[in-house]
Order: structure tokens, then sequence, then C-alpha cells
């Protein structure tokens, strides 16, 4: 299993699918699977039926979980960055490719 490179409450761009271009921040993350659910994006509706419980029934509105090979992490202007990993002061760190920056 490779370390995360996205993680919990990261801001990603949405590279490719019908949320392509779209930002927003790792709500869950699940390496095991290589996937992660990002807020506002990959949303899926379920049409539910009235029952006792919710006696209004009507649509319910999910993040559906996306493929990490699908979302990039964002730089502070905004662009999309590919992560890799440096040894700084004797700790692991994540490190932005393009600018160079910590994350």
């Amino acid at each position: 299993m490779a370390a995360a490179k996205i993680k919990k409450g990261d801001r990603v761009i949405v590279l490719s699918g019908k949320d392509k271009g779209k930002t927003g921040e790792v709500v869950r993350s699940m390496p095991r699977e290589d996937k992660v659910v990002v807020s506002g994006v990959n949303v899926a509706v379920r049409h539910k039926k009235p029952s006792q419980a919710e006696p209004q029934g009507g649509l319910e509105r999910s993040e559906a979980p996306l493929h990490v090979s699908k979302v990039a992490h964002v730089t502070g202007d905004g662009k999309a960055t590919r992560v890799r990993f440096e040894t700084r002061d004797g700790k692991k760190v994540r490190v932005a490719v393009k600018t160079g920056e910590a994350i």
C-alpha cells in the first residue's frame, strides 16, 4: 500500500468525469480502496419512499467516492499539482511538485 498523498481535509480539484474542474475538500479518505469522498462532488441521488421514520420521503443526496487518480491537490493559486515526499529536518513531509511548498 502506497503512502497517502491525498488526505482528509485537503483541497482538491477533479481532473476527469462529469464533475471535471470542480474543487472541494476531502471529507473521507479510503486508502485501501484508493478512493476519496469530496464535498459537493460526485453527488448521488436516491429516491426514498415515505416511511414512518421519514413521512415526507423525497430525494436523498450524498457524495459518492471517487478514485484518487481522478483528483489532484490544489495549490494556493487554484492550480492542480502532484504531491511528492521529501525529508525535511528529519521528518517526512508532503510537498507540492509545482511550487515546492510543504503541504
